[in-house]
């Protein structure tokens, strides 16, 4: 396994680290013997990394990425890579607010969706070897147009984390609650949208300017069932709140059985303590 990283201290790290083979300065470096090539860069980037390492692939090369957008993923980088690679868009929809080689552990992906967004024309081959490569690491793989994954994430991703940065926000920016108050009396929900808030901000900004018209679209019904749940609030309409949240709370549960959760306080997004945390390894780059 090769691994690159713009960053000097990343890179001196994961040879620390000691889970790739060889770490080099460059992209081109990078991935001009790979077979597998996973773009693990923020989605405003990989445009920039496709042009960088088009002309240095191997023929039959297999190139990827983990981007949490994939329309703006395949236009960007598609331009660049020659016709005699393939290109399989892919994200995993798992990770924690944690980013950096020493924020990965062996069990991160067990048990989660990576979605594929293979273009039109694809070679089933490629996108075969690539769905393995993950269910390797315990994912589990589905397919879809990158049209369709964009809005599906829009709702089950992006929003939450724009709504728990603003709500953070919200929250620093009053006047009449000293910052300190804040942080002592924080109660467990907002504790959740801290640790959401705390996410990469470079990799965050990118996702919403390259989803934008989806996340609009979300954020546009939020607002509309949000103005509903105030009207209710003001007129003392408690019938209205509890059949949403009895609709909610039934939608959570279902996400727990089908075991895309824990019941545990950290929603389960981190390693069990008796387990060995161990960075996972990244054919290239350093993931979002």
């Amino acid at each position: 396994m090769i691994v690159t990283d713009a960053s000097e201290r990343v890179r001196h790290r994961v040879r620390a680290l000691g889970f790739a083979d060889v770490v080099v300065d460059t992209a081109a470096e990078a991935v001009a013997t790979a077979d597998l090539v996973i773009a693990c860069v923020p989605v405003g980037a990989q445009g920039l990394v496709a042009a960088e390492i088009g002309p240095a692939l191997k023929p039959g090369a297999i190139v990827s990425d983990v981007g949490s957008v994939k329309a703006a993923v395949v236009r960007d980088m598609a331009p660049h890579l020659p016709a005699h690679v393939q290109f399989v868009p892919a994200h995993p929809v798992a990770g924690t607010e944690n980013s950096g080689p020493d924020a990965g552990f062996a069990e991160l992906f067990e048990g989660r969706w990576t979605i594929l967004t293979p273009p039109d024309g694809s070679d089933p081959l490629a996108v075969r070897q690539v769905a393995t490569y993950w269910e390797q690491l315990g994912a589990k793989v589905e397919v879809m147009t990158p049209e369709h994954h964009d809005l599906v994430l829009a709702i089950t991703s992006h929003l939450p984390h724009l709504i728990a940065y603003n709500i953070v926000g919200t929250a620093d920016d009053l006047a009449a609650v000293t910052k300190s108050e804040v942080i002592k009396f924080s109660a467990g929900g907002f504790r959740d949208f801290t640790r959401i808030a705390a996410s990469d901000p470079t990799m965050w900004r990118d996702v919403f300017l390259a989803n934008r018209e989806a996340v609009l679209e979300m954020l546009g019904r939020f607002t509309e069932d949000l103005a509903y749940l105030q009207r209710a609030i003001r007129w003392g309409e408690g019938d209205k709140l509890f059949d949403l949240f009895t609709r909610t709370r039934a939608i959570r549960r279902s996400i727990i059985e089908s075991g895309q959760e824990t019941a545990a306080p950290d929603f389960g997004r981190r390693a069990s303590p008796a387990r060995e945390r161990v960075p996972v390894p990244r054919p290239y780059g350093a993931g979002e």
